[in-house]
């Protein structure tokens, strides 16, 4: 008996995880020069919601953002942004645009990596009324809260490293580079100077 509850026990704690698990959606796109690109979640009133961004790639990893609601009000605006994240309640049912623009490039598109969070909908007053809470239910909501954010971090840690192990990379190629040119540079500067010595000592007969 203890073995089939510990197993409907596992079972349903996997099903709650499912169940209580936020919406979660990450995206990479391509912001071109001069461009904007939006994106869009239809939500009810007092729904919490959230965008996580990087930039990944592109210029001086910078990008302009922008979240408005679905009367027009702008619930946040960033510019020239590298990363950042940011939570808010829903404050009426409708449709939540976030835009990325890239209007201050000339030529250099940029490749943004974000996620958009949907939490859950806020309850009715009868399932506010009730006395007792499953406090199982409470405990899977903060888990699936802290997996959330932990997949957050391992994904922004991915998209650092490789900017890092990009940047080393170029620095890399530029001092091998650098080194070829000085060695160049200075076997032409001998070459020279002993053309120019010999030249110099050179003992010109006089007929």
């Amino acid at each position: 008996m203890n073995i089939i509850s510990h197993k409907l026990s596992v079972l349903q704690t996997v099903f709650l995880v499912t169940v209580f698990l936020p919406f979660i959606n990450c995206y990479f796109v391509n912001v071109d020069a001069h461009a904007e690109e939006c994106f869009f979640d239809k939500v009810t009133a007092g729904t919490k919601m959230g965008l996580t961004f990087e930039v990944a790639e592109g210029g001086f990893l910078d990008i302009d953002v922008k979240i408005t609601g679905p009367d027009g009000k702008v619930i946040y605006q960033g510019e020239r942004e590298s990363n950042g994240k940011y939570t808010f309640a829903a404050h009426t049912d409708g449709v939540y645009t976030y835009c990325f623009s890239n209007a201050m490039s000339t030529m250099t598109p940029k490749i943004v990596m974000f996620s958009m969070d949907i939490g859950e909908a806020p309850k009715g007053h009868d399932a506010e009324a009730e006395a007792h809470q499953n406090k199982l239910e409470e405990m899977i909501k903060e888990l699936s809260t802290s997996l959330t954010s932990v997949k957050h971090e391992q994904e922004y840690m991915a998209v650092r490293d490789r900017i890092h192990r990009a940047i080393n990379e170029s620095t890399n190629s530029r001092v091998v580079l650098w080194a070829f040119f000085e060695a160049a540079v200075l076997v032409a500067m001998t070459v020279g100077q002993v053309y120019y010595l010999r030249r110099f000592f050179e003992v010109r007969r006089v007929v």
